[in-house]
């Protein structure tokens, strides 16, 4: 069992409402399996209402996290294993930008 240090967590505002925002990121966790395939496996995704549960493999540690989705923001919370905090700063860059690419108004 991994060593797992303090969850990262990210919030990611919108003005898409509860709905669309939660349609998108439906949508996009797909897609965002193929952007980062060999570093990036989601393993089980189990959404209940506005609130995802997931298990992933990030570059080949096993983590879970959550993901609430709000009527004005979408709240990103991932235990990352102790291995993998050296990448904290980069993966909540990286998480902000794909969360907006997702979130953005088009």
């Amino acid at each position: 069992m991994p060593d797992f240090s303090a969850p990262l967590i990210v919030l990611i505002p919108h003005n898409l409402g509860r709905d669309e925002a939660g349609r998108r990121l439906r949508n996009g966790i797909g897609r965002l399996q193929e952007s980062f395939a060999g570093k990036l496996s989601v393993i089980e995704e189990t959404w209940t209402g506005d609130h995802l549960d997931f298990h992933v493999t990030v570059l080949g540690q096993s983590t879970n996290g959550t993901i609430d989705v709000a009527d004005d923001n979408v709240r990103l919370a991932v235990q990352l294993p102790r291995f993998l905090t050296f990448l904290a700063a980069k993966a909540r860059v990286l998480v902000e930008r794909q969360g907006r690419l997702m979130l953005d108004k088009k």
